[in-house]
Protein backbone atom coordinates (compact mmCIF):
# COMPACT_ATOMS: atom_id res chain seq x y z
CA UNK A 1 0.00 0.00 0.00
CA UNK A 2 1.32 3.50 -0.86
CA UNK A 3 1.36 5.92 1.68
CA UNK A 4 2.21 9.60 -0.61
CA UNK A 5 0.41 10.22 -3.49
CA UNK A 6 2.19 12.91 -5.50
CA UNK A 7 -0.47 14.70 -8.21
CA UNK A 8 1.28 16.37 -11.08
CA UNK A 9 -0.66 17.97 -13.68
CA UNK A 10 -1.77 20.29 -16.63
CA UNK A 11 -3.67 23.67 -15.82
CA UNK A 12 -6.75 23.09 -15.91
CA UNK A 13 -6.74 19.35 -16.33
CA UNK A 14 -7.90 19.12 -12.60
CA UNK A 15 -5.49 17.69 -10.62
CA UNK A 16 -6.06 19.79 -7.60
CA UNK A 17 -9.41 18.74 -7.34
CA UNK A 18 -8.66 15.07 -8.04
CA UNK A 19 -6.09 15.34 -5.29
CA UNK A 20 -8.00 16.44 -2.52
CA UNK A 21 -11.04 14.22 -3.48
CA UNK A 22 -8.26 11.27 -3.63
CA UNK A 23 -7.08 12.37 -0.06
CA UNK A 24 -10.46 12.99 1.33
CA UNK A 25 -12.04 9.49 0.13
CA UNK A 26 -8.53 7.83 1.57
CA UNK A 27 -9.22 9.78 4.75
CA UNK A 28 -5.09 11.26 4.40
CA UNK A 29 -3.62 14.76 4.77
CA UNK A 30 -3.74 16.95 1.50
CA UNK A 31 -1.13 19.37 1.00
CA UNK A 32 -1.05 22.27 -2.10
CA UNK A 33 -0.07 26.09 -2.47
CA UNK A 34 0.06 25.40 1.62
CA UNK A 35 2.95 24.08 1.12
CA UNK A 36 4.48 27.37 -0.11
CA UNK A 37 2.81 29.16 3.09
CA UNK A 38 4.23 27.09 5.16
CA UNK A 39 8.01 27.13 3.11
CA UNK A 40 8.08 31.11 4.23
CA UNK A 41 6.86 30.37 8.02
CA UNK A 42 9.64 28.33 8.10
CA UNK A 43 12.22 30.13 6.16
CA UNK A 44 11.62 33.58 7.34
CA UNK A 45 10.86 34.53 3.90
CA UNK A 46 8.43 37.64 3.23
CA UNK A 47 5.22 36.48 1.90
CA UNK A 48 5.48 38.85 -1.39
CA UNK A 49 8.87 37.62 -2.44
CA UNK A 50 7.42 33.80 -2.21
CA UNK A 51 4.01 34.46 -4.06
CA UNK A 52 6.68 36.26 -6.60
CA UNK A 53 9.23 33.80 -7.07
CA UNK A 54 6.95 30.35 -6.62
CA UNK A 55 7.58 28.46 -9.84
CA UNK A 56 9.90 30.70 -11.22
CA UNK A 57 13.74 30.06 -12.61
CA UNK A 58 16.82 32.08 -11.80
CA UNK A 59 17.05 34.93 -14.06
CA UNK A 60 20.16 36.49 -15.61
CA UNK A 61 22.37 38.69 -13.26
CA UNK A 62 22.03 42.50 -13.91
CA UNK A 63 18.66 44.58 -13.20
CA UNK A 64 17.45 42.08 -10.77
CA UNK A 65 20.77 41.27 -8.90
CA UNK A 66 19.30 43.24 -6.04
CA UNK A 67 16.75 39.90 -6.01
CA UNK A 68 19.74 38.07 -4.57
CA UNK A 69 20.18 37.43 -1.38
CA UNK A 70 23.15 37.11 0.83
CA UNK A 71 24.17 33.64 -0.26
CA UNK A 72 23.94 35.31 -3.58
CA UNK A 73 21.49 32.83 -4.70
CA UNK A 74 18.94 33.49 -6.62
CA UNK A 75 15.41 34.31 -4.64
CA UNK A 76 13.48 31.11 -7.06
CA UNK A 77 16.48 28.97 -5.59
CA UNK A 78 15.71 30.06 -2.14
CA UNK A 79 12.00 29.82 -2.24
CA UNK A 80 12.55 25.85 -4.02
CA UNK A 81 14.57 24.95 -1.24
CA UNK A 82 12.32 25.85 1.47
CA UNK A 83 9.49 24.23 -0.35
CA UNK A 84 11.50 21.27 -1.04
CA UNK A 85 12.60 21.08 3.00
CA UNK A 86 8.88 21.32 3.55
CA UNK A 87 7.70 18.23 1.04
CA UNK A 88 10.55 16.03 2.50
CA UNK A 89 9.05 16.99 6.41
CA UNK A 90 5.77 16.52 4.84
CA UNK A 91 6.33 12.57 3.15
CA UNK A 92 8.04 11.47 6.08
CA UNK A 93 4.71 11.47 7.91
CA UNK A 94 3.09 9.64 5.50
CA UNK A 95 -0.90 9.25 4.29
CA UNK A 96 -0.77 12.32 2.38
CA UNK A 97 -1.40 13.61 -1.10
CA UNK A 98 0.95 16.65 -2.72
CA UNK A 99 -0.38 18.14 -5.68
CA UNK A 100 2.06 20.06 -7.44
CA UNK A 101 5.81 21.38 -6.60
CA UNK A 102 7.38 18.78 -8.38
CA UNK A 103 6.39 16.42 -5.31
CA UNK A 104 7.36 13.45 -7.49
CA UNK A 105 10.45 14.41 -8.58
CA UNK A 106 11.59 15.68 -5.01
CA UNK A 107 10.62 12.14 -3.55
CA UNK A 108 12.54 10.01 -6.00
CA UNK A 109 13.72 8.09 -3.30
CA UNK A 110 11.01 7.48 -1.03
CA UNK A 111 9.33 4.09 -0.98
CA UNK A 112 5.34 3.67 -0.87
CA UNK A 113 5.33 6.63 -3.22
CA UNK A 114 2.89 6.66 -6.03
CA UNK A 115 3.74 9.44 -8.34
CA UNK A 116 0.28 10.73 -10.66
CA UNK A 117 0.36 13.08 -14.14
CA UNK A 118 -3.44 14.13 -14.77
CA UNK A 119 -3.31 15.65 -18.40
CA UNK A 120 -6.37 16.89 -20.68
CA UNK A 121 -7.45 17.92 -23.54
CA UNK A 122 -6.88 21.35 -24.91
CA UNK A 123 -10.57 21.94 -25.62
CA UNK A 124 -11.72 20.78 -22.27
CA UNK A 125 -9.12 22.43 -20.15
CA UNK A 126 -10.03 25.70 -21.62
CA UNK A 127 -14.28 25.14 -20.99
CA UNK A 128 -13.60 24.09 -17.71
CA UNK A 129 -11.26 27.40 -16.87
CA UNK A 130 -13.89 29.57 -18.24
CA UNK A 131 -16.49 28.51 -16.33
CA UNK A 132 -13.68 29.01 -13.39
CA UNK A 133 -12.48 32.87 -14.23
CA UNK A 134 -15.69 34.01 -16.11
CA UNK A 135 -14.15 37.74 -16.07
CA UNK A 136 -11.75 36.61 -18.85
CA UNK A 137 -11.84 36.46 -22.59
CA UNK A 138 -12.09 32.56 -24.02
CA UNK A 139 -8.80 34.48 -25.70
CA UNK A 140 -7.21 35.43 -21.96
CA UNK A 141 -8.14 31.90 -20.56
CA UNK A 142 -6.22 29.98 -23.15
CA UNK A 143 -3.14 32.25 -22.69
CA UNK A 144 -3.45 31.89 -19.26
CA UNK A 145 -3.71 28.50 -19.97
CA UNK A 146 -0.82 28.14 -22.17
CA UNK A 147 1.54 30.44 -19.82
CA UNK A 148 1.05 28.11 -16.83
CA UNK A 149 2.15 25.34 -18.89
CA UNK A 150 4.83 26.37 -20.06
CA UNK A 151 6.32 27.86 -16.72
CA UNK A 152 5.77 24.47 -15.01
CA UNK A 153 7.44 22.90 -17.49
CA UNK A 154 10.36 25.29 -17.61
CA UNK A 155 10.30 25.15 -13.89
CA UNK A 156 10.33 21.40 -13.57
CA UNK A 157 13.31 20.83 -16.21
CA UNK A 158 15.38 23.39 -14.33
CA UNK A 159 15.35 22.29 -10.99
CA UNK A 160 14.60 18.48 -11.62
CA UNK A 161 16.24 17.87 -14.91
CA UNK A 162 13.10 15.68 -15.57
CA UNK A 163 10.48 16.15 -18.33
CA UNK A 164 6.85 17.63 -17.09
CA UNK A 165 4.82 15.39 -18.16
CA UNK A 166 6.76 12.56 -19.64
CA UNK A 167 5.47 9.22 -18.69
CA UNK A 168 9.28 7.63 -17.26
CA UNK A 169 8.74 10.18 -14.40
CA UNK A 170 5.51 8.88 -12.84
CA UNK A 171 3.84 5.88 -11.84
CA UNK A 172 0.26 6.08 -13.54
CA UNK A 173 -0.48 8.97 -16.30
CA UNK A 174 -4.36 9.91 -16.63
CA UNK A 175 -6.70 11.58 -19.04
CA UNK A 176 -9.25 13.90 -16.90
CA UNK A 177 -11.19 14.93 -19.86
CA UNK A 178 -11.75 11.07 -21.57
CA UNK A 179 -11.78 10.13 -17.91
CA UNK A 180 -14.00 12.19 -15.83
CA UNK A 181 -12.31 13.92 -12.56
CA UNK A 182 -14.58 10.97 -10.32
CA UNK A 183 -13.46 8.11 -12.49
CA UNK A 184 -9.78 9.30 -11.67
CA UNK A 185 -10.46 9.54 -8.19
CA UNK A 186 -11.26 5.71 -8.08
CA UNK A 187 -8.24 4.76 -10.22
CA UNK A 188 -5.85 7.08 -8.22
CA UNK A 189 -7.48 5.25 -4.94
CA UNK A 190 -7.43 1.58 -6.50
CA UNK A 191 -3.89 1.50 -7.33
CA UNK A 192 -2.77 3.35 -3.79
CA UNK A 193 -4.64 0.96 -1.78
CA UNK A 194 -3.55 -2.31 -3.52
CA UNK A 195 -0.97 -4.13 -1.39
CA UNK A 196 2.96 -3.85 -2.60
CA UNK A 197 3.68 -7.02 -4.11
Amino acid sequence: MKKIITISREFGAGGGEIGSKVAKALNWEYYNKEIILKAAADSNIDMYSLMEWDEKVPVSFGFTQSLFDFYNRPMSEVVFDAQKRVIIDIAQKGNCVITGRNANAILKEFDGCLNVFIHADFDWRLKRMKDKMPDFTEDQVAAEIHAIDKKRKKYCVFYTKTVFGMADYYDICLDSSRLGIDECVKVIKAVASRKDE
